[in-house]
């Protein structure tokens, strides 16, 4: 069921905020039709305008949340295996990058260079002005291999899946993604680099399911 929700929200032709606003819109509306209903006994009328002007409060409340501060995500796929498991939700911090700088290593949510109305998942391997390449799975960074800590999904790590890469530069302003199940994620060897622009924040925490709750590293 939940994969269906996520189907149609998909086909949605506006975001998240944009629903919230328009429905704090279409509640500030429906507060000044009941407050102008007289026929309505007085102390009703006013119970249902309290009612909505605290549902009106809620709703921008969370949208200044969602636009400002943390917005949950749904992980669709196994690219980002084991950190990130299929029907695991994260909480994405949007204030992150705000405070500080995108580092190698932090797993980000960014929207899609193809298509902007997607988001996807990927952890940073490069950051500007380094000259990223893979040889048969290994990520070298200017050069050096890469001594990376987080885990992967094969029990050879990265070079149990071959791949190659480059070498290229990572221009300004852009960066480097690869999902850590190398062998079956769409990242930037496929679609390039990411702008700094598209980034929408850190995922900091999976909050669902339950036994699977904790920090993402």
């Amino acid at each position: 069921m939940s994969r269906d929700f996520l189907a149609l929200a998909e086909r949605i032709p506006f975001g998240i905020p944009t629903l919230i606003l328009a429905l704090a819109l279409g509640l500030f509306v429906l507060r000044q039709i009941v407050r102008r209903v007289y026929r309505i006994p007085p102390a009703v009328r006013l119970s249902i305008v309290e009612t909505l002007d605290a549902t009106i409060f809620a709703a921008l409340i969370s949208l200044v949340i969602i636009v400002f501060v943390v917005q949950a995500f749904f992980i669709p796929s196994g690219s980002m295996e084991p950190t990130l498991r299929i029907g695991d939700r994260i909480l994405v911090g949007k204030f992150a990058y705000r405070l500080t700088e995108i580092r190698r290593g932090d797993t980000i949510v960014f929207r899609y260079p193809l298509n902007p109305n997607k988001d996807f998942v990927k952890r940073v391997v490069g950051l500007p002005g380094e000259r990223i390449e893979l040889k048969e799975g290994l990520v070298l960074i200017d050069g050096r291999p890469l001594g990376e800590l987080y885990p992967t999904a094969l029990p050879g790590g990265d070079r149990a899946c071959s791949s190659n890469y480059g070498p290229e530069v990572v221009p300004p302003d852009k960066v480097f993604v690869l999902g850590d199940n190398r062998c079956n994620s769409e990242d930037s060897r496929f679609f390039g680099f990411v702008p700094v622009k598209n980034v929408v924040g850190r995922a900091m925490v999976v909050y669902w399911p339950l036994e699977r709750i904790g920090l993402v590293r």
